[in-house]
């Protein structure tokens, strides 16, 4: 069986939003390195249309650095699928799907493969709920920014989650990295 990782950038104070810091030559080096285990992206309609065009347009025009060129490559070559009600179409190697997250990504899961990686808030309570997160890659940011999209909202899940620590790297711009795999 595949192993489901959720990852996400997070500001000390618990807010998510991927505009909240830059990422340093390093950081980004240690998000390409985390695609090389995963030939499946799983996003939420949000997640995927703040990643997507961006990410595809700098793979194809090289308009970043190089380590940025190098991450759009990698994600935008990844199968993706994309839980939505409102996107109209499907493109290159994204698909949609309308309804049913959790029954969608346990077949998934079950299917021969390398990783999947789920990224989306919103989904998230429902997926942990269903048992389907198995690893999660947390990047802390030393930035407060006081609102926004919180990683988790109060009540969001029906129990506790107990994980173990299995890694933590420490970056030289003051991000650190957890990986956490559920007991």
């Amino acid at each position: 069986m595949r192993t489901v990782t959720f990852g996400m950038n997070i500001s000390l104070d618990g807010y998510c939003d991927h505009t909240i810091a830059s990422p340093s030559e390093e950081l980004m080096g240690y998000f390409t390195r985390m695609m090389d285990d995963v030939d499946l992206l799983f996003f939420g309609r949000v997640m995927y249309q703040l990643m997507f065009p961006y990410w595809a347009d700098v793979a194809k025009d090289q308009s970043g650095t190089p380590d940025e060129n190098r991450f759009a490559e990698r994600l935008t070559a990844i199968d993706k699928v994309v839980v939505s009600r409102s996107l109209a179409f499907e493109e290159g190697n994204m698909r949609i799907i309308r309804s049913n997250p959790v029954a969608e990504l346990l077949k998934l899961k079950q299917e021969p493969g390398k990783k999947i990686s789920v990224d989306s808030i919103s989904l998230l309570p429902e997926l942990i709920t269903a048992g389907l997160i198995d690893e999660f890659n947390l990047v802390i940011h030393p930035i407060m920014v006081g609102k926004g999209r919180r990683f988790l909202e109060a009540g969001s899940l029906q129990e506790k989650l107990n994980l173990k620590l299995i890694d933590t790297r420490i970056f030289k711009n003051g991000c650190v990295a957890h990986h956490y795999r559920k007991q």
